[in-house]
């Protein structure tokens, strides 16, 4: 049976606070679920695990929202399973909010596909089947899914872009964001728009009030951390950001490194996701409060002190850093995951510092201090999705 047509509010957004030396805001989203306090930082469960660590021991850390990829799980085990066991909640036994990516960024990073105006024509990475993403589907995809919040399908740019296909890009996006709204029908289900347009600032100034004008429930910042850098990024957000409604939750995708998510949030951005403190931990980097710690270095075999003496995760509470540093030489599993643990424990804490420095009108000083005390060990492996 089709799902019906329902056009209820599911989702508002409430501004609390803003900072009075930038753009940073302090928010709330309002959910049927729950509230999700702003900026927000969400942990990436790509194929509905958020790899190396329990859900339960994630929703005890703090997050109140997560991503899950709407291409990875159509691929595996396909969202008739997922719908099938009652949608990704239960599925992955998460009793918080899920936002599902479109698929788009990981439809256009493949290397062989054909963009026309009905979809994405690309054959399946395992046993070569010819596949049409559209927005129709896209969206058919996430409502199956049954997330809390689906994302209108885009075309991500790679960078740098010239600009006649950028602006092509920009405007069949648009073109698909219409179509996703029309296709869109599952009550309860809140859709997203996204900004593109590259690096060109007129290009986003369009996209920007067109998407905008769909007056859907959230807006979203696309098409960067693909390499253009730290600097760049707050370029574009510098031009970007003044044409997102104030009312409305605004989310940056993909952007997941400490530095680059206080620069977000100064800008006036309210959320983002990234595979970064998991990907990263499962490479035996550790985020602290003095900059990135490579567990394996030979300096840590016999160190007895936690990975960071200033904070209170469930590792560090409890294991040393000789003994991460002997799970990662030795292969063993529960590395990764008191790795992932204590990374995502690491970005919730900053999340609700920035909160409170916002709170107290000293965002800027927060930021400041953080990053003059938070070394960048390793500025390689920016930009990651």
């Amino acid at each position: 049976m089709p799902l019906q047509k329902d056009t209820r509010m599911t989702l508002s957004f409430d501004v609390l606070a803003t900072d009075p030396g930038s753009a940073a805001r302090l928010g709330v989203l309002h959910t049927s679920k729950g509230d999700v306090p702003t900026p927000a930082f969400m942990p990436v469960a790509t194929n509905a695990s958020i790899k190396a660590v329990l859900p339960e021991t994630v929703a005890d850390m703090g997050p109140r929202i997560i991503l899950a990829n709407a291409y990875h799980l159509h691929l595996q085990p396909g969202e008739s399973v997922v719908a099938a066991h009652g949608g990704v909640h239960s599925f992955m036994n998460w009793p918080h909010l899920v936002i599902t990516d479109s698929g788009g960024y990981q439809v256009f990073s493949l290397p062989v596909r054909d963009i026309q105006e009905d979809g994405v024509h690309f054959r399946m990475e395992k046993g070569g089947q010819a596949v049409v993403l559209s927005p129709e589907s896209s969206i058919a995809i996430q409502e199956q899914l049954g997330a809390d919040i689906a994302m209108a399908f885009d075309e991500c740019v790679a960078y740098p872009s010239p600009y006649p296909y950028a602006k092509a890009a920009m405007e069949r996006s648009l073109r698909w964001a219409e179509r996703c709204k029309a296709a869109h029908t599952r009550g309860g289900q809140a859709l997203f728009g996204i900004v593109q347009g590259s690096t060109f600032a007129d290009l986003r100034k369009a996209s920007a009030e067109a998407t905008a004008a769909l007056d859907l429930p959230g807006i979203a910042v696309g098409g960067l951390s693909v390499g253009e850098g730290l600097e760049v990024m707050q370029e574009v957000l510098g031009y970007t950001v003044p044409y997102l409604p104030a009312d409305k939750p605004r989310y940056l995708m993909g952007v997941g490194l400490p530095e680059d998510i206080l620069a977000y949030i100064e800008a006036g951005m309210d959320m983002s996701d990234c595979v970064i403190p998991t990907k990263y931990a499962r490479t035996g980097v550790l985020f602290t409060s003095v900059g990135r710690l490579r567990i394996m270095n030979a300096p840590y075999r016999k160190d007895k002190f936690p990975p960071d003496t200033n904070c209170t995760c469930y590792t560090c509470a409890n294991y040393s850093r000789a003994y991460l540093h002997h799970l990662f030489h030795a292969g063993e599993i529960v590395g990764h995951t008191l790795a992932s643990i204590h990374n995502l424990h690491f970005y919730e804490t900053l999340m609700a510092g920035a909160r409170e420095a916002i709170r107290a009108g000293r965002f800027m000083s927060f930021k400041q201090d953080f990053l003059a005390q938070y070394q960048r060990v390793n500025k390689k492996s920016r930009h990651v999705r």
